[in-house]
């Protein structure tokens, strides 16, 4: 049993690593972004994008919401609710 434990804590942290490293990914495509000769909206709108899939990425994987849908769908809708 105890191999059976290490090995799925050992995908738990190579899970991690991948999520750390998409969003260290993330933000540097953030920074260039701010280098971009585009309009403030345009701007804009691709920082929320970027935020809000590196937000995600927070929530799901380590708020461990990924495996609560119910919790996940009154989110999304509470920032629906909240955005409008």
């Amino acid at each position: 049993m105890s191999n059976n434990s290490d090995h799925s804590i050992e995908h738990h942290i190579q899970t991690y690593i991948r999520v750390f490293i998409a969003l260290g990914v993330l933000t540097v495509i953030t920074v260039a972004v701010s280098y971009l000769e585009v309009s403030f909206i345009e701007a804009f709108f691709l920082a929320i994008t970027i935020a809000t899939i590196k937000g995600s990425l927070v929530l799901g994987f380590f708020m461990h919401l990924i495996s609560e849908r119910a919790a996940i769908i009154w989110i999304l809708v509470a920032t629906t609710v909240a955005f409008i």
